[in-house]
């Protein structure tokens, strides 16, 4: 099997990329499908067309039009794939699909149909069509090596061809999801790796969609002395592609049929309120009317199920996309004053909604990042399984101590034990003792059946930390201090 070569232009991806390029590549006998999903401007279509060209494969683009639109189009771009004078008059989707999966008669070769939920829109049968298409004794599968790959931003849509008793259930070889950046990666394709203080701030606003480069103008902020304007000219400004971004995200996915309950949803979460029973109550709704919309921002990606890491079915919700966020907490509710141009002052005036409300939250979720994708097992106590957030009640305080996150390994036999607990501060001034005191008073607090050995104290500090607290930890091999330099460059 001979592997695709990545091209220099696609940044990252390097996962994606071996995904892509072993399925279409595969030497495997027969016809196979494979999908490949995710929201909106996350680069899957560059992606695939980068791999049609590698690979000498086949790429068609559906519209929203209709049926007899679409096979005309496609018509005219298979016609230019084969170098034909005339476009192909297919007279229905069987036909067409019969072609296309002719093309790897000769050699493994992908054909990608992206956006493919506009035609499945326009032809609901289409699926069943190309379930009959790949039949065990059908031509396809039995005289050629068609990869097709079929591609789309309806993440409902997409997720439901392979599920319960859909035509496709069963039939694809390769279902990829393409996500944003993790927070280092974002860093580097925005350039900005070497100041972390501005990769955070700039992961805390935009996240990690390759897209909202180029629609900030294609670059960031200069330096952190350059973020406020930047903030204000990018992201503030209703001239700007980046404005609406965080409303249009939930308006674009065809499953939300009732886009105000969702957003209601959203505006509380980004203000503060996780469970489930802080959401109804600031939404004025029962608990159990609250299912429906918080599965369906989850499907779409917008909103995250974080599960407590002592008590079974007990979790908090988050934004899992900082741009919806910003959109609830500043955009949309001070349109009228940005409108108006006062973007500056809306930042400032703001600055103590965009510390507790996007700054911490987010520091807290990267430290949790960190710990499960980049942190050494020497700094964790062991290898971390999950890593989640907790309350741990306290008979001495007569409350709950919020503890951001508990490190657990679930060994290959034997019960999940804790290997460390840590506290995250976003704040502007350096973490001190205290917070070293708390963290051991929380420890002690921890169930002793999840308890191996002593559980390290991590503490993870924005802005550094006090001179007393570096001189504890130093003669301590149980306390990790972990800054934002280490957590965008270390372990």
């Amino acid at each position: 099997m001979i592997i695709v070569t990545k091209p220099e232009r696609l940044f990252a991806r390097d996962g994606e990329w071996r995904e892509l390029s072993e399925f279409a590549a595969s030497g495997q006998q027969g016809a196979s499908l494979g999908l490949v999903y995710g929201r909106r401007r996350q680069g899957k279509t560059l992606m695939l067309e980068l791999l049609a060209r590698q690979a000498g494969g086949f790429l068609f683009a559906a519209t929203q039009q209709s049926e007899a639109q679409n096979l005309a189009d496609l018509g005219a771009a298979y016609a230019a794939f084969r170098g034909l004078r005339r476009p192909v008059l297919f007279t229905d989707w069987r036909d067409a699909l019969d072609e296309l999966l002719r093309i790897g008669e000769d050699a493994a070769v992908p054909v990608v149909i992206d956006e493919f939920p506009y035609l499945v829109s326009a032809t609901p049968a289409l699926p069943s069509y190309l379930q009959q298409a790949l039949s065990p004794l059908s031509h396809a599968k039995e005289h050629t090596r068609t990869r097709m790959i079929l591609c789309g931003s309806a993440l409902t849509t997409m997720a439901q061809l392979l599920g319960g008793g859909a035509p496709l259930r069963g039939r694809a070889g390769m279902e990829l999801v393409v996500r944003p950046f993790r927070f280092r990666e974002a860093a580097a394709f925005w350039g900005v790796a070497q100041d972390p203080e501005l990769a955070f701030r700039l992961h805390a606003l935009v996240g990690g969609t390759p897209a909202y480069r180029e629609m900030c103008g294609g670059a960031g902020p200069e330096d952190l002395a350059d973020f406020d304007r930047w903030v204000a000219r990018r992201l503030l400004n209703p001239a700007s592609a980046m404005f609406r971004e965080g409303g249009l995200l939930l308006r674009e996915e065809p499953s939300i049929s009732d886009p105000t309950s969702y957003a209601a949803v959203l505006a509380a979460v980004s203000a503060g309120h996780h469970r489930r029973s802080e959401i109804a109550g600031a939404l004025g709704r029962p608990s159990s009317a609250l299912a429906h919309l918080l599965s369906g921002l989850q499907d779409i990606g917008l909103v995250e199920q974080v599960e407590d890491a002592l008590r079974d079915k007990r979790s908090v919700f988050r934004i899992a996309e900082p741009v919806v966020r910003l959109h609830q907490l500043l955009s949309q509710r001070h349109e009228p004053e940005l409108v108006v141009g006062r973007a500056d002052r809306v930042w400032a005036d703001n600055a103590d909604t965009v510390a507790g409300k996007i700054y911490g939250p987010h520091f807290e979720d990267l430290a949790r990042q960190w710990c499960f994708e980049h942190a050494a097992p020497e700094t964790l106590g062991g290898r971390a399984n999950r890593v989640r957030p907790t309350e741990i009640a306290c008979r001495e305080h007569r409350r709950g101590h919020e503890l951001d996150l508990v490190a657990a390994e679930s060994p290959a036999f034997g019960p999940e034990r804790i290997t460390a607990i840590g506290e995250a501060k976003g704040t502007l001034t350096p973490v001190g003792l205290p917070q070293l005191e708390r963290l051991e008073h929380l420890r002690g607090l921890l169930p002793s059946a999840r308890v191996g050995a002593l559980p390290r104290l991590l503490l993870f500090a924005r802005s550094g930390f006090t001179d007393d607290l570096r001189r504890e930890a130093g003669r301590r091999a149980d306390v990790e201090l972990v800054d934002l330099h280490r957590m965008y460059h270390g372990e």
